[in-house]
Parts: structure tokens; sequence; C-alpha cells
């Protein structure tokens, strides 16, 4: 494949690569068959639709993509359970994962309960203290008190803790969607599309998507006794939270969930997402942006350095004080995280450096490393490599670590073939994040397996300097519509990156240094065009000082389109990631 527009090293060192033939005429039969304009054609194409489910893709409804909740394995058993704790009174409790998916779940099943005027048990394990998941003496003191417990997120491995649970009188369901073994734990329900013997289950749920269709079941079941249930509608901003927060392929239903759900955002009515968005300075309409890099991040800070609880807490409270305070203290604990993680980065991106970068897998492992950041550092270094990648804090002897995978790499596949082959303690997960835990013995060769297991997959063929571009674009072209037209293919995300496009031969007209080390920018075609533009931490390379001290120089540009809402006027703007001389 050519460069594109012949730019094979760009200001920030990469590569441009464009669509391959096949989609490129795709994207041209589309435009000519449907009318819709050309990039977004280009969208629909690289997306694999056809010309004639052009119309219906671009509306996702629920009502088309939402799976038979019945299709899945213990369903029905999950929903009669927990119908009977209702109607018998009983206790339940609550046993969620620390994480945003984990908090959101249980808010879901919190709020189902709380319709019917029936409180539950929250019960979140400590990241540090307790691990991931079902551990026995916290099943065992949830069991000595509650009828029911269901864990969320979580549980689809967790034998022991089961068994503990089971053996002291209290009944467990798992809703999770982490990836199963061969053998599943003594629960009265293991609802979970990633259960080794669902066939046609939809795996790319997270656990919020899970919980989600029990209540859709419920709310069958009720209906059919002539029962009335909560609005789920209502609940689909939580569904939307989980599903960006936990980087869910936004394909299928998830497109439904988080279209729909960033709507019912948008109106503000749950308190805690209120307090959330004010905290986060979110001045716009929600998108999935929002939900993935504000929102998201300060609800697991409280999982990852503070109370397990706090999230969880805070998208459950009606009350608007509490969410409020809840939400500075997240707000707080998210800026402390932030400089945990930029310490861990730089010494883990310098180890995985001298190791170097070119493997199937990208790792790095230290003594002190905080458990509750290595998962994003390995998000940190997976994006600046383009390979699966694994991030370990030791304490002692024992290692706690989290890795991050690139699309078209199962990784945790990869690590629970590790915990079966015993190259390390225990590890699990889905395919694009997974954790693990394994001794100081085990870190090289474990590493050395896993790197060898991805190798399988293909990691590591994909040039880590490849910056993907969907078509061109002149000025002229951007307009507030045409950038809607293009969201409306979308949501992006996981699984279905927004297109990238590039401006070819534009003069830089305007620059102004914003921020730390941000750039802001004014382009034209040498017509009467011309666009705003802003580059996020431009001068991290040479991207900012070329662009910055130009000389009149012509430039290839390229980047993201989006909205820049200012006083009231709406403008397009390009989120600018690359650039390089025309001359080029």
């Amino acid at each position: 494949m050519s460069d594109f527009l012949n730019v094979a090293a760009s200001l920030t060192g990469r590569r441009w690569v464009g669509l391959d033939i096949e989609t490129a005429r795709a994207a041209e039969a589309m435009a000519q068959i449907t009318n819709l304009p050309a990039p977004v054609c280009t969208v629909l194409a690289r997306r694999g639709v056809a010309p004639q489910d052009a119309a219906r893709f671009l509306e996702p409804t629920l009502r088309d993509l939402l799976p038979d909740p019945r299709g899945m394995k213990d369903m029905d058993t999950a929903a009669l359970r927990v119908l009977q704790a209702l109607d018998k009174g009983q206790k339940v409790a609550i046993f969620a994962d620390y994480d945003v998916d984990g908090a959101t779940s249980a808010t879901l099943l919190i709020d189902w309960f709380r319709f019917f005027q029936r409180p539950v048990t929250l019960y979140i394990p400590d990241r540090i203290d307790e691990g991931y998941g079902p551990n026995v003496p916290a099943m065992e003191g949830l069991a000595e008190a509650h009828d029911l417990i269901i864990c969320v997120d979580c549980g689809t491995l967790s034998h022991e803790p089961i068994a503990a649970a089971k053996a002291k009188g209290a009944d467990v369901v798992v809703l999770d969607h982490h990836l199963g073994g061969e053998t599943l734990p003594p629960a009265v329900a293991v609802v979970n599309p990633n259960r080794q013997d669902e066939a046609d289950a939809p795996g790319y749920l997270c656990a919020a998507g899970v919980v989600f269709l029990l209540l859709v079941e419920l709310g069958r079941v009720l209906r059919e006794a002539k029962r009335q249930g909560p609005d789920l509608i209502a609940m689909l901003d939580l569904v939307a939270l989980g599903t960006v927060a936990d980087v869910a392929p936004l394909i299928e239903a998830n497109r439904a969930f988080v279209r729909q759900g960033l709507k019912i955002m948008a109106r503000r009515t749950r308190p805690g997402l209120v307090a959330l968005g004010d905290v986060s300075r979110m001045n716009e309409a929600p998108k999935p942006y929002h939900l993935g890099f504000l929102l998201g991040p300060r609800v697991n800070a409280g999982g990852r350095i503070g109370k397990a609880d706090l999230g969880a807490r805070l998208l459950a409270t009606t009350d608007a004080h509490e969410a409020a305070s809840i939400a500075a203290r997240l707000d707080e604990l998210n800026s402390e995280r932030r400089e945990i993680e930029s310490a861990v980065r730089d010494a883990a991106l310098v180890q995985a450096e001298d190791r170097g970068l070119e493997a199937p897998l990208v790792w790095a492992a230290a003594e002190g490393w905080h458990p509750g950041v290595v998962g994003i550092v390995a998000s940190r270094l997976k994006e600046a490599t383009n390979r699966p990648a694994v991030v370990i804090g030791f304490d002692g002897d024992d290692g706690k670590g989290s890795g991050r995978s690139v699309s078209g790499v199962d990784l945790g596949a990869c690590i629970q073939k590790l915990a079966a082959e015993g190259l390390i303690q225990k590890g699990g997960g889905h395919k694009m994040a997974a954790g693990l835990s394994l001794s100081r013995d085990q870190l090289e060769p474990a590493m050395d397996r896993l790197s060898d297991l991805l190798a399988k997959q293909g990691a590591g063929l994909g040039g880590p300097a490849d910056l993907k571009i969907d078509t061109l674009l002149m000025p002229g072209a951007v307009t507030p519509e045409l950038i809607e037209q293009i969201e409306a293919a979308g949501p992006f995300g996981a699984g279905a990156p927004g297109p990238r496009f590039a401006f070819p031969d534009v003069k830089i007209h305007f620059t102004k240094r914003i921020g730390t080390g941000h750039l802001k920018i004014t382009f034209g075609d040498g017509l009467s065009a011309r666009m705003d533009a802003i580059a996020f931490g431009a001068f991290d390379s040479d991207l900012g000082p070329a662009l910055e001290g130009h000389n009149g120089a012509l430039f290839h540009l390229a980047g993201r389109l989006e909205l820049n809402s200012w006083q009231g006027r709406v403008t397009p703007q390009l989120r600018l990631e690359d650039a390089a001389p025309a001359s080029a």
C-alpha cells in the first residue's frame, strides 16, 4: 500500500496510510447509490455497511439491535431467582467490581430494586487489600446476612468464593462478561455471553449491557404477570457510561445503548452524573469522548486510589448535595491518580524502550508501582506502540498487573492460557483488557510465553507509526451539517474508530499557543475557505514548532472533525493529530 499523500514520515514520525482499494471503491459505489456525502460513505464502507442498510445503520434503535435476553444461557433462571428474592422480601447483596463497568452495573440493579422500595447491600472489594473479584471472607460475610448475592462484572472464575457463599446458605447469581473457564462456579445462574458454552451470544457486551438485558427479561416477566417495573430507557445513561469506559466495541446493540444513553444523560436527571459533569467542566452535550476521558476516569478514581465504592455511591445517590460532595472527592482523587500515573508512565516507557518496542508485547514491571494505575499506563504504552501492553507493580514477591490490547488480538484468552499453564498465579479478562497476578520468578517466563501467544494472533505486525487516513477533504466542504451527518455513523470509539481526514496543501494563517503545550491554528486552501484547528500536546513532538514557525510553507494536515461551540456559535473544527510538509 502506497503512502497516503506520499507521507512516509510526518512531523510526529508516522507514516500515513489510506483505505484499501476495495473499501475505497465500496465508498464510491455507496455515494452513487445513496446520495449521502462522500465522507459519510467512507465511514459506512469501512464499517462494512451495505448501501441498502445505510439508512437503518445511521438510525440505530434498540428495537432493531437489542439481543433477545432469553438467547443467553441461565438468563431465565437468573430472572426468576431475582424476582423470587423481590417477592419474598429476601435480603440481597450486590458484589461489584471496582471499575466503571462494575459501578454502573451495580447502580442499574440498585435503581431496579429501588423502584420496588427495596434496599440492597452494595459491596465493592478494595483493589489493594482484596484484589479483583469475589473472595472467600467477603462472600462468607455477605452470605451470613443475605439470601441472594448478585456478582456483577466478576464471578465467572470465582469457584471457591461462590462455593463458600453457597455453604453458608446464600444463592449466587453471576452477571459478567469476562472470558469463562472450562467449568462454571456453583452459582444458581451464570449469565455471561463469553461463557465457553455460549455460541451466538453478544460477546461484545460489557457487564452493564448484560445487566440491562437481565432487566429487560425481568420487565418481560413482570408485564406477563400484569405488574409494572421501572422505566428501563431512563437507565441507559448508565449502560452508555459502562460501555464506553470499559472500552467495549461500539458495534450492534452497543451503538444503540450509547446513542440513546447520551440523549438520556443530556437531560441531566441523574444527580451523580450531573455533579460529575460539573466538576469535570463538561460544558456541552455529552459525547463518547466525555464518557471515556472525563466521567469514566473520575468514577474509576475511587477504586484506583481511594475508597472503592465511591463511584457506585455517586451514580446511585438521589441526593444532589451528596452527589456534589462525592463528585468533588472523586475529582481530587483523579488529580492524585494523574500524578501517580505520570511517574509510573515515564518509568515504564523507559523500561519498555530499553527492552524494545518492536516485539509482539510491550511490557514493564517494577517494585512499588501502584496497582490502581498500571492499567492506565498499559493503555498509554499500547497507544504509543500499537502493540498489546502489560504493566506490573510488585509488592515484595507479589506482582499485580494489567494489560491492554489492540484490535484483533485477544489478550484475555492469552492471559487465561498462562494461568491454565501455571505460568502465573491467576489471570483473566476479555479481548481488550486483562489482569494478572504472579510472582517475581514467574515474570520473565510468563512475559516470554505471552509474547509468543500474542505473536500467533498477529500482534506486532502493524507499524507503530502508521496513521490511518479515511479520505481527503477541503476546508470549504466542511460544515456543521456534514459533521453531524458523519457523527450519525457513530458513536465512535473502541471497535469503531472515528474517521480521520487529511487536508492537503493548506496554508497556515494564524497560530496561538494555549494552555500547556497546545496549539490553535487557522488554515485555508488558498482561496476563501478557512478553518480552525487545535492540536493538543503539539509541542511534545516537532508538530508544534513546525506549524508555529511555518514561514508561509504549505502543509498536509490530518485529524478528526468536531463541532466547536463558543458564545452561541457552532463552527467546524479540526482536532489536529498530525501534519507533514506539503513538499515532502
